[in-house]
């Protein structure tokens, strides 16, 4: 009997999730910046568009004055996309040895699609599990924020910017609050793994509550020397 291949040591898969406005792309950054600190190399990256053929979807999905597309052909669309990054950016910056932090991930289309869009939360999972295959996060910060709030960020952002709502932004309120309580039930269902962070709070302290989370991660996987 022939013995079995070593396993291929990976870095640590970290996700950001939460609702429209909770902060996710300024903490990757801060997140990025922190982890590069320690001496490792960390890849940035984001759901739609992380890698090139995501970028072309990311605007069909999210881009200021697009109409709505119907739920089933946006889960396929993001789909799509997340099974390139998968194979063209992430996997292979993981095997290399460099941390990815991913705003967005797997997450976001069992709450978005499968729950608030009500195509079903498990037939998103099994979805998930086909496309990304082991690819899957080590540790996911839940950036927990009032939709209200949330939305009124959003906007604020986007005037800053010159753009309006992404069709996202454009749902009422009873959407987000949905998507609130879906991302709460998974981190119930999966503290392991899923661990929610007051996004309400200043920009440096929500930094901290990851940085408490991720530490660990990054020691633990430094100590097995990965």
């Amino acid at each position: 009997m022939s013995a079995k291949p070593a396993k291929t040591p990976r870095a640590p898969f970290i996700t950001l999730e939460g609702g429209e406005g909770c902060g996710k792309s300024t903490q990757a950054s801060m997140l990025g910046r922190r982890i590069r600190g320690l001496g490792l190399k960390v890849v940035l990256t984001r759901e739609p568009g992380g890698a090139s053929l995501g970028q072309t979807i990311r605007e069909l999905l999210l881009g200021p004055g697009q109409e709505p597309v119907d739920p089933v052909t946006e889960l396929l669309l993001f789909l799509a996309d997340r099974s390139h990054h998968v194979r063209a950016k992430i996997e292979p910056a993981l095997l290399r040895g460099e941390v990815v932090v991913c705003d967005r991930f797997a997450d976001s289309s069992e709450v978005y699609q499968g729950l608030a869009r009500g195509l079903g939360l498990e037939r998103v999972r099994r979805l998930n599990q086909w496309v990304c295959g082991q690819c899957w996060p080590d540790l996911t910060l839940l950036l927990d924020l009032n939709p209200g709030l949330g939305l009124a960020r959003a906007a604020q952002r986007q005037g800053e910017l010159g753009q309006g709502p992404s069709p996202m932004e454009k749902e009422k309120l009873e959407f987000h609050e949905r998507l609130r309580e879906g991302f709460l039930a998974q981190a119930q269902a999966e503290p392991g793994r899923i661990k929610p962070v007051d996004a309400a709070r200043p920009a440096e302290e929500v930094a901290e509550a990851i940085w408490a989370h991720v530490e660990p991660l990054l020691r633990e996987w430094r100590r097995c020397g990965l």
